[in-house]
């Protein structure tokens, strides 16, 4: 039985802080994303953006959402060809350091400290096979040290790695040969969900289309149950390059 995560905070401080201590180099970050329609609000953040992570309260309708097209899917196999480094999650809580890694591993032309835990796993997990994968990332104690070091950093009191959090995080990333992923270690595998042109990033119209789509269906679920409004604690933040 592999021990959980104590849950990590929706906040780009410390996801730019858990991002550095796997060893990022590049100058990306990550950033708020207050709107995916209001052009004054999007203006701020800087373009390209190449991940967007979506944090999504789950609810009874995701879970059959969820269920029903993993079972029209196939088993997942995966190949050091496949152009897209997808992790399923078994520790607890730990959607959002998978949501990271699934971000920094696939995003493209970003640039990591040699020997850091980011080269290792980009050079280490396209060859293994999903056993094997799984098995790497469980027992990395590296990565639990990493994760233990920011979790408890957030602007609100970090819970309990034993506790239940209906929370869970979830990544669009356009990879290096343009495809935008859906990235979930709780999903059957990595999901294509388009083909995007060499200008469109994640934050183009085509690709906001499906977090959109997303955000609506949880919504719209929420409305038909009984006190819903805990299902409505949607947050987004974009990896695009830094400040100057």
């Amino acid at each position: 039985m592999v021990s959980p995560f104590i849950p990590l905070e929706s906040n780009p401080d410390v996801l730019n802080r858990l991002a550095s201590s796997l060893g990022l180099a590049s100058p990306v970050s990550f950033h708020d994303v207050y709107s995916l329609d209001d052009e004054s609000l999007l203006s701020f953040i800087p373009r390209p953006a190449l991940a967007l992570l979506l944090v999504f309260p789950i609810s009874a309708a995701y879970e059959a959402y969820k269920d029903s097209e993993d079972a029209a899917r196939p088993v997942y196999e995966p190949s050091p060809d496949d152009g897209v480094i997808w992790l399923k999650q078994t520790i607890g809580n730990a959607c959002g350091t998978y949501a990271v890694l699934h971000a920094l591993l696939n995003a493209p032309s970003l640039t990591f400290t040699p020997s850091s835990l980011l080269a290792t796993y980009k050079h280490d997990l396209p060859p293994l096979s999903l056993p094997a994968r799984t098995a790497y990332i469980e027992s990395s104690t590296a990565l639990r040290t990493q994760h233990a070091a920011v979790a408890s950093d957030g602007e609100t009191a970090a819970p309990a790695a034993e506790d239940d959090t209906n929370l869970h995080f979830v990544a669009f990333v356009k990879t290096q040969d343009g495809v935008l992923y859906e990235l979930d270690g709780r999903r059957k595998g990595p999901i294509e969900r388009a083909r995007l042109a060499e200008d469109e990033d994640v934050l183009s119209e085509k690709a906001t289309g499906f977090v959109k789509l997303f955000m609506e269906r949880e919504a719209s679920a929420a409305k038909e149950e009984e006190g819903s409004g805990s299902y409505l604690q949607f947050s987004l933040v974009a990896l695009a390059p830094s400040f100057d």
